[in-house]
């Protein structure tokens, strides 16, 4: 996947990572915890830049404003780039499990290639480079989706993290139109709600990913023409 963003300049401010919780709902048990990502200890996942997490407090302000039985909730956020390379590793073995493919057969060499091509789309590569910092170890990038009252998760359409197009934010744009009655014009209802709220806060989403913002990585840069970022890599 080609990223236009990892060429915008980075000039970081030196912002702290902070705790989300208690002021957000953190999703606990932490997904790549669970897996045995290498967070290393007394690592907490459930940490962002001090001007992010303050931004998502007003997103959160803003769609209990407009709903006030929801909330967000925080799936992922700070991820060092030693879990980004374990995470992408992860996803291409499930898709190759996915697909009935030996990971480790060459004679299958070009069908996994396809399968890495597809993974890049939605996981960026574990690049060490500090001017190409994978977005989640800006401390500047979170994962997370719309949860009721009792703290559950609504159904969006697909799981956060799932490989391919149902991710794509506007997946089901098309169906919501032709019937507005529809389980699809539901989720892309709440896909439509969670962008607004955040947008409104000052954040941009990806453009493969529905559960995917940022505000002041490299992808914010781009999105929003300023002239450099203003977090880079924070290990």
């Amino acid at each position: 996947m080609v990223r236009p963003w990892r060429d915008c300049p980075i000039r970081d401010c030196g912002e702290p990572l902070l705790p989300l919780e208690p002021a957000l709902l953190c999703l606990r048990p932490h997904p790549y915890v669970s897996l045995g990502a290498p967070y290393g200890p007394g690592s907490d996942p459930f940490r962002l830049r001090n001007g992010v997490r303050q931004r998502l407090l007003l997103a959160q302000d803003e769609l209990q404003r407009l709903q006030p039985s929801l909330r967000l909730g925080i799936f992922d956020a700070w991820r060092p780039v030693v879990v980004q390379s374990f995470m992408v590793e992860h996803a291409f073995l499930e898709e190759c499990r996915r697909r009935q493919l030996d990971a480790n057969q060459p004679s299958q060499a070009s069908r996994h290639e396809e399968v890495r091509q597809l993974v890049e789309r939605f996981w960026a590569p574990p690049s060490s480079d500090p001017t190409t910092p994978p977005p989640h170890s800006t401390g500047a990038a979170v994962d997370l989706t719309l949860v009721s009252e009792a703290g559950m998760p609504l159904d969006m359409g697909g799981e956060i993290d799932a490989i391919g197009s149902v991710s794509e934010p506007d997946f089901y744009s098309e169906l919501a139109h032709r019937n507005p009655d529809s389980a699809e014009a539901v989720w892309h209802e709440r896909r439509e709600l969670l962008a607004s709220c955040l947008s409104v806060a000052g954040f941009v989403r990806h453009p493969n990913e529905w559960w995917h913002f940022s505000y002041g990585d490299q992808l914010w840069a781009w999105r929003t023409a300023a002239a450099e970022a203003v977090y880079g890599r924070s290990d």
